[in-house]
């Protein structure tokens, strides 16, 4: 009984995979071939740039195989060398290097031509040169990490003294202003995926990839919660600021992204009104994690780890946008990001519903509006 299941659980697979063979092999595809050019997408995904040399990153996100042919730098042939080949296959990378005497602050035209004819362009606004990763390198993006990301989120964990002075009502407007200030991270954090989703190559389905960390993360943060978060009152919260806490852990992740991106592609005006502003705009979010445990008796060392899963993914970010920054990634992380606060959204407000009380009711819809507000303010100065 149980092998007749099988068989007729994998026949249906097994005649679709029939099915696309005899399309490829004998159906329409040598007609529209014919009739019809070769369609090619090819992106340019970074230009790294050291003394007299470009060198220039792609990817082939089209159906066909990409050959280059020629390369012209500000309106002049130039000649280059390709690796692994002069041929990019179908989600294949490759890199362009050629020698040009570029000029430091200027901008540089580039223009790629492929055998059919086919034109990539892409411009260097400020030519500078591509920092080196070495051990400094390394030091120097773990600081920034640190100053974003850790110190804001630990800053933010002193108001515990305070919180804990509060009556009910204004643990419950805390409670509310948590939920607003994380809605308005995930928000932000879904807007920035679908925007680096949608400079994505065709072939790798930016929006199916933005659906998938999201939904993907939510439903995993779902398993965790309801496999460890169970219990009632006290273990209860320290689960749900755990929770929180690693959300917005997924959230700076994204934001070293950002950050690391920014200087390693030599923007450093763009990467230093990034780390102020990201400075600013996470010192709330100590706030957001202390809110589920603000009547607890919590020690140091549980805020400790609750301040690290938050702020250390921020250094993790800066690593990986500047070490090799990755537009895949980049919208995969800020999606997953987006997924894990949305859950943990959800947490807080069925807790908030669970244990609200009718005299609290104006103080959570009072501090649900303040949280989106204080993050809209503290939003401005993250804006370059």
């Amino acid at each position: 009984m149980t092998r007749s299941r099988w068989v007729w659980g994998l026949l249906p697979l097994l005649l679709l995979a029939a099915l696309v063979v005899v399309l490829l092999r004998f159906g329409p595809l040598g007609v529209f071939q014919a009739a019809f050019p070769p369609v090619e997408e090819l992106t340019i995904d970074r230009v790294a740039l050291s003394p007299g040399r470009f060198a220039i990153h792609v990817t082939n996100g089209g159906p066909q195989p990409v050959t280059i042919a020629q390369v012209l730098v500000d309106e002049a042939y130039w000649q280059f060398t390709m690796e692994p080949d002069a041929t990019v296959s179908r989600l294949g990378t490759a890199t362009i290097t050629l020698d040009y005497p570029w000029v430091e602050g200027e901008a540089h035209h580039l223009k790629l031509l492929t055998s059919m004819g086919t034109a990539f362009e892409h411009t260097v606004d400020v030519a500078t040169e591509t920092p080196r990763v070495d051990a400094r390198y390394l030091l120097t993006f773990t600081l920034l990490g640190i100053y974003v990301g850790i110190i804001p989120v630990f800053l933010g964990l002193l108001w515990l003294p305070f919180m804990r002075a509060l009556d009910q009502r204004w643990v419950s407007f805390f409670l509310a202003l948590t939920a607003g200030l994380l809605l308005f991270l995930g928000v932000e954090a879904l807007a920035d995926a679908l925007e680096v989703a949608g400079d994505l190559p065709p072939a790798y389905q930016g929006l199916a990839l933005v659906l998938l960390g999201v939904l993907g993360t939510a439903l995993l943060l779902v398993w965790v919660s309801r496999r460890f978060g169970g219990g009632e009152g006290a273990r209860r919260r320290l689960a749900l600021a755990f929770l929180v806490a690693l959300g917005i852990g997924f959230h700076n992740l994204g934001e070293g992204l950002a950050i690391g991106a920014a200087y390693s592609l030599g923007k450093v005006a763009l990467g230093t009104f990034l780390v102020i502003g990201f400075t600013i705009h996470n010192t709330t979010e100590g706030l957001a994690i202390l809110a589920p445990i603000a009547r607890e008796r919590t020690g140091l060392r549980t805020l400790i780890l609750l301040g690290v899963v938050a702020g250390a993914p921020t250094i993790l970010g800066t690593w990986i946008g500047g070490i090799s920054y990755s537009p895949v990634l980049a919208a995969l992380f800020l999606a997953v990001g987006a997924g894990a606060i949305f859950q943990v959204v959800y947490e807080l407000l069925k807790m908030m519903i669970g244990e609200g009380r009718s005299p609290a009711f104006s103080y959570q819809i009072a501090g649900f509006g303040a949280g989106l507000l204080v993050m809209y303010l503290t939003g401005l100065f993250v804006a370059a």
